[in-house]
């Protein structure tokens, strides 16, 4: 029978803080750059095709994506009204609240959208060759974990086995098609 592992200390914790910030920093710098690369072409930005990719399957109030985002409601106000200008994107009513509309991709920005899918499915091709199939796909559930377990500490309500999110949070990214969260 193995023998149980000791505990980590705290500074071993602290050090493990640490490290993984950094490198999710240092991520998240790549996926930008790699973002903005594959989305050039379309005529878009990186975070012009992060908030059309988060309403392709639904239209949402801007407040909504901030939250499934993870960045402030104020960022994606700017961006939402940059592609409603550029013809991208509309406002529509929002019958669950008459001040909050929704945004929502015109054709136009699903066609943009759609011409970013072939250098993201080259990209999702080579990483996948790179990591492996199983690796690419508990690297996607880890970070899911970790996305979790910071929203456990951070968000306001009860603690660890909380039955459900807060009233109007999504603890989890939006999952769309082709968006740079996808990159």
């Amino acid at each position: 029978m193995p023998e149980p592992v000791p505990p980590l200390s705290l500074r071993e914790r602290q050090d493990l803080l640490s490290g993984t910030a950094l490198g999710v920093f240092h991520l998240n710098g790549q996926f930008l750059a790699l973002s903005e690369e594959l989305a050039r072409p379309a005529g878009l930005t990186a975070a012009w095709w992060q908030v059309l990719g988060a309403v392709l399957h639904e239209p949402l109030p801007v407040a909504g994506l901030a939250r499934a985002m993870g960045i402030t409601r104020q960022s994606v106000q700017r961006v939402a009204d940059l592609l409603v200008a550029k013809g991208l994107a509309a406002y529509a009513p929002n019958p669950a609240h008459r001040r909050a509309k929704l945004l929502r991709p015109t054709e136009e920005g699903r066609a943009a959208v759609a011409r970013i899918d072939p250098g993201h499915a080259d990209l999702a091709t080579r990483l996948a060759a790179e990591l492996g199939d199983e690796a690419f796909a508990e690297t996607t559930r880890a970070l899911q974990r970790l996305s979790a377990a910071l929203t456990n500490l951070t968000e306001p309500g009860p603690g660890p086995g909380r039955e459900s999110s807060p009233a109007g949070t999504n603890p989890s990214p939006t999952g769309t098609d082709s968006s740079p969260a996808d990159a």
